[in-house]
């Protein structure tokens, strides 16, 4: 039996004092969602740079998206220590770190004049991005556990639409500029930005939170060896691997995407601008993503994780099937991606709010660490969507693959996880088994 120790609340803090919640709260989600906003433009404007470091270098565009993989593996397969950092010395530091870390990656894209130069940035910014989007999400975790969807969806939600308001200067910037300043400027912009925010930043102490009354959630603080023992988590760590995988692919690969179905330079009419279809999709696609976030988040919160999963992959499969379909029409392709990752972006809310959940706060900077790694288990698959698109001839093939991947998450969500993961909580209601004295165990063996 796992030996676990109960607990009352959040933070094992047994008291008959009634508990108020810390207006603080408010203030470090606000903060955490302004360090995710300055963080997320290393990921999602890249699709904006490979077109221009492909037509100044002349290298071909698999070479340059394993940058983007590296970024994605360093970002993701580093949480584990970064969550082990993050329980041990609190936000602000780790934060802090971060900061550092992605200003000096772009500024090293802005200098890089080989494939090496910018696969070295992509990996710092990927030591940088995690450390803060690992500390962020843990921080909402622990201050507010009776809405962990909603605020970890907000949190999410901010790296999520983080470059809507920036996607278009960045783009102008790239045009008229170059994509070098573009890196520079951001570059130094973004990380100050972070790093002025992270001294803001701390965690809850015991006094200021308590449990849900409402959700079902564990008694018990799991360790992370106690959590890797559980079905519960493998079958949420192939669940998110399946959907992560398809929205990372429309991440990387839209403006390519776009400009091989024929609708990249393809003029939208808005009657008071008019607009390129890539930046308008990406822009659209980045609100889209970031309302996706703390909208199904606070569906979570009160139709539970499991049906809320179940509705979202759906609907990012079917996204994704009509885009490979209709995509070759501008205004479809407009539509349908904005569908995509409306339908994808939750998955950062859903699953680190299930993770907190099932296997309470103490150590869930190290065990949402390791579940974030699915990330880059997803990430493995940019480069093939390349290869698979230049053996087959067209993307759709690509689309209709990762669109597999998510209506299997969804069929696993509704047959698999919700019993796997009731179960999981009634077990942790139960009291430890007291222990047993010398005599009883010779009583039991008789």
């Amino acid at each position: 039996m796992n030996t676990a120790p109960l607990r009352n609340g959040p933070t094992g803090a047994a008291s008959g004092q009634p508990q108020r919640w810390s207006e603080n709260r408010w203030l470090q989600l606000a903060v955490g969602i302004v360090c995710m906003i300055a963080t997320a433009n290393i990921q999602y404007a890249w699709t904006l740079f490979v077109p221009e470091i492909q037509g100044k270098f002349g290298w071909e565009r698999a070479s340059i998206q394993i940058a983007f993989t590296i970024f994605v593996l360093v970002q993701t397969w580093l949480a584990p220590i970064e969550g082990y950092f993050i329980d041990k010395f609190g936000p602000r530091l780790i934060v802090a770190f971060g900061a550092v870390f992605i200003g000096v990656a772009w500024v090293i894209n802005s200098q890089a004049t080989s494939l090496l130069g910018f696969y070295i940035g992509a990996a710092i910014g990927g030591i940088g991005v995690g450390s803060i989007y690992a500390t962020c999400i843990n921080n909402a975790l622990k201050w507010f556990p009776d809405r962990r969807g909603l605020a970890v969806g907000l949190t999410a939600g901010g790296y999520g639409a983080g470059s809507a308001a920036t996607i278009l200067p960045i783009a102008a910037m790239i045009e008229s500029s170059g994509f070098q300043q573009a890196f520079m400027f951001f570059g130094i912009l973004q990380g100050s930005l972070a790093f002025a925010a992270a001294w803001f930043l701390r965690a809850p102490t015991g006094k200021e939170v308590r449990a849900s009354a409402k959700l079902t959630q564990s008694r018990r603080d799991y360790t992370l060896k106690e959590a890797l023992h559980t079905r519960l988590f493998w079958l949420m760590l192939v669940m998110f691997s399946c959907v992560v995988t398809g929205g990372m692919m429309a991440v990387a690969q839209l403006g390519v995407i776009a400009q091989d179905l024929g609708v990249k330079n393809f003029k939208v009419d808005l009657y008071f601008v008019t607009m390129a279809a890539l930046p308008l999709a990406l822009m659209l696609d980045r609100i889209m993503n970031g309302i996706s976030r703390p909208m199904f988040g606070w569906i979570s919160d009160h139709i539970g994780r499991e049906k809320t999963m179940v509705i979202a992959f759906t609907l990012e499969g079917i996204g994704i099937i009509a885009l490979g379909y209709f995509g070759h029409n501008p205004w479809a392709f407009l539509i349908l991606s904005g569908v995509v990752f409306l339908a994808w972006g939750e998955v950062y809310s859903l699953f680190s709010a299930l993770a907190g959940d099932a296997f309470g706060t103490k150590h869930i900077g190290k065990i949402y660490g390791v579940l974030y790694c699915a990330k880059g288990i997803g990430a493995l698959f940019v480069p093939l969507g390349n290869l698979l698109m230049e053996a087959t001839g067209t993307w759709s093939t690509v689309l209709y693959t990762v669109a597999g991947l998510d209506l299997f998450a969804a069929f696993l969500a509704i047959v698999a996880l919700r019993p796997m993961l009731a179960a999981h909580v009634a077990q942790t209601q139960l009291p430890p088994e007291p222990p047993r004295t010398p005599m009883q165990g010779l009583a039991s063996a008789g």
